[in-house]
């Protein structure tokens, strides 16, 4: 599988766009006529950077307006193709890409644009070069890839082929299964662009709210399945518009693009196993079963108010590490570290971030088979020293920096806790919490998608749709990924600015992270009496949500009456009721949830985030006061 990617898709200058996409691991690059406008080499000195990167042109674009044009235009239209082809020499590329006409002036017609590219192609092979036309989902007389086959058919010209681009295809909903009839030596280049569904103008919705493949919500794994079957194997190019892409990281959309090629090759070769795709082989998705643990990085001080707290929701403190400053605490099956060592990873996230969620524990089949797979898509391996009875416990890097651990049956790893941990006698009564229901991750908005395709890639997950969150301060978007049974629930919250609660947990603790653990409850009423016993202080709602609460959902008296004693939040969907119970703050807006889903409920309480942020707000430590 050879990948490329158009140097349009992503942020900085020409240089800095070559760097972060030979680093990403691309093949080859598209070169965007702007990008080499704008760059003060010469072509001869642009070709030789670019291939000193180890990277190959795979494509000159866009050459526009081209075929179907009334004279003098269509005499114009030869004199700057045969300057662009001069170009195309100097810079070391055979391939130019013509989009379909969209001048007010152009004529159209199927022969006659026919006619103009078989005498183009003459044109074109006089310098062992080629051209691909594209049709364009807004051209004035071609807006079809059927269309545009015709066209290039009809040429009947070797150096004449087609492109086939997924957003133009898919933006107009044309049957991609009309593509497995195109022979595929007669495609001479595959663009791909994936987008959310928005009902909006084609130019605008392609020039801005294109994403990766995997990102968006359109078919193309769909699409690349109807390619495979033509026969093509050249190169497979990214050609992305996004306003947030322009503005991010050159590095990071660069390993986004990557990573989504491969993941998007990966599902087509199981979708047609029939047909020989080259795409390297990697282990399936990953099936996660739970969350075995979560890590706190705290310094003494920090760790004490911690403990604190978790033994006020009834978790007990169950072992110590036998090597380090580590402890855990444990309740049903949630297991919490806490890690108070003076060097290493915790150590340094704790200096950066202050008290936080730095790392956790899936439970997979195949640990070492999840780390395959995430390194064949762009993850980072983690390891870290170990010194004898510990474990070399697989893990890789996430988005934000923090650690990822796999745990499976397979191998010791399963023992993890009796091999590394001394085992502490403080047993007590629990508060009745079972599980980790979902962990929340809080992240800039224009990071999410990064976030959204690293577990969609990875993990066996699907996303929900985007929902808004509105914080007093503004928006904050949020998108849920999990697995079919729930096993593995993660909520995305993208801030898009700091002084919503989410922002500004990422701008106080310098960094995207896990905000929040919501813990499921088997009786939220009696775990809520049971935790005030234990000296819990939950986050305390206003009366006046319980007032519309009732009135909006026809809750008896009694019942609205005891979700307000115990500050306890309530939501319905056509499935079942959820139960939300808050602590306060901890630090600067990291905080528990502790849930119970009755009867297949499958929200997250979205409907509740606008009063409990509020909630929250209100006792945020005031700046420039120090922690307690």
């Amino acid at each position: 599988m050879k990948t490329s990617i158009a140097t349009v898709s992503i942020s900085g200058s020409l240089r800095e766009k070559l760097a972060a996409i030979a680093a990403a691991g691309f093949d080859g690059i598209e070169i965007f006529e702007n990008d080499f406008l704008a760059y003060d080499g010469s072509p001869a000195e642009v070709g030789r950077m670019i291939r000193d990167h180890g990277l190959e042109i795979t494509l000159f674009q866009p050459f526009r307006d081209f075929e179907g044009m009334p004279e003098p235009h269509r005499s114009r239209a030869f004199d700057r193709a045969d300057r662009k082809f001069d170009l195309m020499c100097e810079l070391g590329t055979d391939l130019m890409l013509v989009c379909s006409n969209a001048s007010p002036v152009s004529l159209g017609g199927i022969d006659r644009s026919a006619e103009d590219f078989q005498a183009l192609g003459e044109l074109a092979a006089k310098r062992g070069l080629r051209v691909g036309y594209e049709a364009l989902a807004w051209g004035r007389h071609i807006n079809d890839h059927r269309d545009a086959w015709e066209i290039v058919r009809r040429a009947s010209h070797p150096n004449v082929g087609l492109i086939l681009d997924s957003f133009h295809t898919l933006a107009r909903r044309v049957d991609v299964e009309t593509i497995r009839a195109i022979p595929g030596d007669r495609i001479f280049i595959v663009q791909l662009a994936d987008a959310p569904r928005i009902d909006m103008d084609l130019l605008y919705w392609s020039r801005h709210f294109r994403n990766m493949p995997g990102e968006g919500d359109l078919p193309v794994v769909d699409f690349m399945r109807a390619v495979a079957a033509t026969g093509y194997n050249g190169p497979l190019s990214l050609e992305i518009f996004n306003d947030q892409f322009r503005g991010g990281s050159p590095r990071s959309i660069a390993v986004d693009g990557h990573r989504s090629l491969v993941y998007l090759m990966d599902q087509v070769a199981r979708a047609e196993p029939d047909i020989a795709i080259d795409v390297p082989a990697l282990p399936e998705r990953v099936t996660v079963s739970g969350v075995e643990f979560v890590e706190f990085a705290a310094n003494e001080t920090e760790a004490q108010e911690l403990t604190i707290l978790l033994r006020a929701m009834g978790f007990s403190l169950v072992g110590r590490h036998k090597n380090k400053d580590v402890v855990l605490f444990r309740q049903g099956a949630i297991n919490i570290v806490v890690n108070t060592e003076k060097e290493g990873l915790a150590h340094s996230s704790y200096l950066v971030h202050g008290t936080s969620a730095y790392a956790f524990g899936l439970k997979v089949e195949d640990a070492a088979a999840t780390v395959t797979r995430a390194r064949a898509l762009g993850a980072e391996p983690f390891e870290q020293r170990h010194g004898p009875n510990e474990l070399a416990i697989p893990a890789i890097r996430g988005v934000g920096g923090g650690v990822i651990y796999f745990i499976d049956g397979k191998s010791e790893l399963a023992r993890v806790w009796e091999i590394e941990f001394e085992p502490a006698k403080d047993v007590r009564d629990d508060g009745g919490l079972m599980a980790v229901d979902h962990l929340a991750q809080s992240m800039h908005y224009e990071e999410m998608l990064t976030w959204l395709l690293f577990y969609t890639a990875i993990f066996r997950t699907r996303k929900l749709p985007m929902v808004d969150v509105i914080d007093p301060a503004g928006v904050v978007r949020s998108q849920v990924v999990e697995s079919e049974d729930g096993g593995l629930r993660l909520t995305l919250n993208g801030a898009e600015n700091r002084r919503t609660l989410a922002g500004h947990f990422i701008a106080e603790s310098f960094g995207s992270g896990v905000q929040h653990l919501a813990f499921r409850s088997r009786d939220i009423f009696l775990t809520a009496d049971r935790l005030t016993e234990l000296g819990f202080n939950p986050l305390e709602i206003s009366p006046n949500y319980y007032d519309d609460l009732e009135a909006r959902l026809g809750l008896a008296a009694d019942f609205t009456n005891r979700l307000r004693d115990r500050n306890i939040l309530f939501d319905r969907d056509e499935h079942g009721d959820y139960f939300q119970l808050y602590s306060q703050n901890c630090g600067e807006g990291f905080f528990f949830e502790i849930v119970e889903r009755r009867a297949g409920y499958r929200g997250y309480g979205a409907p509740n985030a606008p009063f409990r942020i509020a909630a929250q707000k209100r006792t945020l430590r005031p700046k420039g006061l120090p922690k307690i």
